[in-house]
C-alpha cells in the first residue's frame, strides 16, 4: 500500500467513523464504495480499506466489493458492550492506582481541576474533550496497552449512544465531576479497589441512563 493510499484510507475511516458515532449516518444507511470514492475524491481502494476497518470495529456491516451499511446495534448487544466497558475501565482505574507515576497523577488532577472550573461556561465541546482526556489518562496509566486500547475502542463505539442521556449538560457536568472526584482521590491515594468501584459506579450510572432512554424511545432495533 502506498503512503498516499494509506493516508486516504485513514481520512475516509476517520470521517465516516465520526459521522456514524455522531448519528449523522444512521443505522441502516447504505455505504457504497463508488459513491464514497466520488464523495472523498479518492479511488475505491482506500474506501474499501476504510469500510473494512469500520466493519472490524462493529460500526459497519461490510460486504467485500459492494460496500456496506451502518450497523444496527440492538439493546441486548448494547447492554453487553456497556457492561464490558464498566468492567474494563474499572480495571484500568484499579491498575492506574497501582502504576501511575507522580507525573501521571499530577496530569490527571490538572485535567479534573479544569473540568471543575468550567462553571457557567458549559461548553459541550470542552466538556467532552476534558472528559476524554480524563479517561484516556487513566487507561494509559494502567500500563497495559491491550486493556487501554480495548477500553478506548469501546468508548468510541458507544459515544453516539451516550448522547441519549436524559439530563441537561449542566446536570451531566456536575454528576460527572462528582464521580471523577471519587475516582481521582482513590487513584491519588493508591487505593486500587476503591478506584475500581468508583469508576465502575460512574460508568454503570451512565449506562443505566442510556439504556433507559433508548428503551423508552425504542430507537434501537432488537437484534435477530
Amino acid at each position: 500500500m502506498s503512503d498516499s493510499s494509506g493516508t486516504n484510507s485513514l481520512r475516509v475511516y476517520q470521517e465516516l467513523a465520526q459521522q456514524i458515532l455522531s448519528g449523522t449516518l444512521p443505522p441502516g444507511h447504505k455505504l457504497e464504495e463508488k459513491v464514497l470514492a466520488e464523495q472523498f475524491g479518492v479511488s475505491r481502494t482506500p474506501v474499501r480499506e476504510a469500510l473494512r476497518e469500520l466493519g472490524a470495529r462493529g460500526l459497519v456491516d461490510f460486504t467485500p466489493r459492494r460496500g456496506g451499511v451502518v450497523a444496527t446495534i440492538g439493546i441486548p448487544q448494547l447492554a453487553d458492550m456497556l457492561e464490558a466497558e464498566c468492567e474494563i475501565e474499572g480495571l484500568c482505574a484499579r491498575l492506574a492506582a497501582q502504576r501511575m507515576t507522580a507525573l501521571d497523577k499530577g496530569n490527571l488532577l490538572e485535567i479534573h481541576r479544569q473540568a471543575m472550573q468550567l462553571g457557567n461556561a458549559r461548553s459541550e465541546a470542552t466538556y467532552r474533550r476534558l472528559n476524554n482526556e480524563f479517561h484516556d489518562l487513566i487507561c494509559e496509566g494502567a500500563r497495559n496497552q491491550t486493556v487501554a486500547t480495548t477500553a478506548r475502542e469501546l468508548r468510541e463505539r458507544l459515544a453516539a449512544f451516550r448522547q441519549s442521556q436524559s439530563s441537561t449538560l449542566k446536570e451531566r457536568m456536575e454528576r460527572s465531576n462528582e464521580d471523577h472526584e471519587a475516582i481521582v482521590q482513590a487513584i491519588l491515594a493508591g487505593q486500587p479497589e476503591a478506584a475500581y468501584e468508583a469508576m465502575r459506579k460512574h460508568n454503570a450510572r451512565l449506562s443505566s441512563d442510556v439504556l433507559r432512554q433508548l428503551s423508552r424511545k425504542a430507537t434501537v432495533a432488537p437484534t435477530n
